[in-house]
């Protein structure tokens, strides 16, 4: 069985294949990056490095692609990535039951302002609090409550699962050259309701105005999954490799 990395593997990653790094050859003209998305028990991560791995090659960029429940891993990252599948409150509960995660989180995030994107609930826990079985709150770096999706057209089915077309409604380094009409892949029964609207990056309609990516300083979530979402996805992982907020 593949052990987690620890800090001690993050200095080793190039030769180390016992644990969960994903590495390729440093680049000529970029420093390497070290990727770290969070292993708290939620979501299917294996699919998320690979889409990350994969995003890195197209760009040219060096890329280390570290999954890990280490919150000492973050240290070493330049930037972070929070995944999440499943129920608010449990995904909220895993995260903070690892021992200073939250707390490290808050330091390379927050204080030191290193790149970090959120997908699915993972953007979700950006939130001041989520509403699934009860008021639970979330990490509070977006003032917004989560709460169910209630399209007017009540036949359509929930949880809201399919392609849909991303309408951008602000421009934001990650969201450039998706293409024209850009779909992205759903999986989910709650949104994010944003108490500032510019906050909102971008939407979609499913019988309402669904939030599908929201954004602050050098943080974004996507409610949707980039590492599903083919060609568009892809690139929108590239940008945030780029960006530099």
């Amino acid at each position: 069985m593949l052990r987690k990395p620890r800090v001690a593997d993050l200095a080793a990653a190039d030769n180390n294949k016992k644990n969960k790094t994903l590495t390729r050859a440093p680049c000529d003209t970029r420093a390497l990056m070290t990727i770290v998305i969070i292993d708290y028990g939620s979501g299917n991560l294996r699919s998320a490095a690979k889409a990350f791995e994969r995003a890195a090659l197209n760009a040219g960029l060096s890329e280390n692609v570290v999954v890990s429940d280490d919150p000492h891993a973050l240290g070493a990252a330049t930037r972070i990535v929070l995944p999440g599948v499943g129920a608010y409150q449990d995904c909220m509960n895993g995260l903070t039951a690892i021992e200073g995660m939250r707390e490290a989180l808050e330091e390379e995030v927050l204080q030191k302002a290193k790149p970090f994107l959120g997908i699915c609930v993972g953007m979700q826990l950006m939130a001041r609090e989520g509403i699934e079985f009860g008021h639970h709150p979330g990490l509070g770096w977006i003032d917004g409550q989560v709460v169910p999706l209630a399209p007017r057209d009540k036949s359509l089915k929930i949880p809201h699962m399919g392609w849909n077309e991303l309408v951008i409604s602000q421009a934001h380094p990650v969201l450039q050259d998706l293409g024209s009409h850009p779909h992205v892949y759903f999986v989910h029964s709650y949104h994010m309701e944003c108490a500032d609207e510019v906050h909102v990056l971008a939407t979609t309609d499913y019988a309402q105005e669904v939030t599908a990516v929201v954004g602050r300083d050098n943080l974004i979530g996507t409610q949707f999954h980039p590492e599903k979402s083919q060609r568009v996805g892809l690139k929108l992982i590239e940008n945030f490799l780029r960006w530099q907020p």
